[in-house]
């Protein structure tokens, strides 16, 4: 799933030719791109999606979503690691490093 989340600028710079920023949501620190919102400042909040600075936000609204994303784990479902998340994915039959099969596998054996 894809949110559009709230973040607020903590710093704003320029990579080849495009207005970026770095933006805090909740802990966690991404680079943005401000090319649709380029009056963004450092302070201000704004809904991000893949990576675009989309909407200017004012600070309690941005505050308040941050905390129910939070609330329902989808903070970690948006901003998780993708290769943590890679890493724990597993064909049908592999067996997991402890010598266990993998759930599908499981699940396939108990339902014979």
């Amino acid at each position: 799933m894809c949110l559009a989340v709230p973040g607020r600028v903590t710093e704003i710079g320029e990579r080849d030719g495009t207005r970026m920023a770095v933006m805090d949501f909740g802990g966690v620190v991404k680079d943005v791109c401000l090319e649709y919102l380029p009056d963004l400042a450092v302070g201000d909040y704004a809904i991000v999606h893949v990576g675009f600075a989309l909407q200017r936000l004012d600070e309690e609204s941005a505050r308040r979503t941050l905390a129910l994303f939070e609330e329902l784990g989808l903070l970690q479902e948006e901003f998780g690691d993708p290769w943590e998340a890679a890493g724990q994915w597993q064909a049908p039959g592999e067996q997991q490093a402890t010598g266990e099969p993998n759930a599908a596998r499981a699940a396939e054996e108990a339902g014979r």
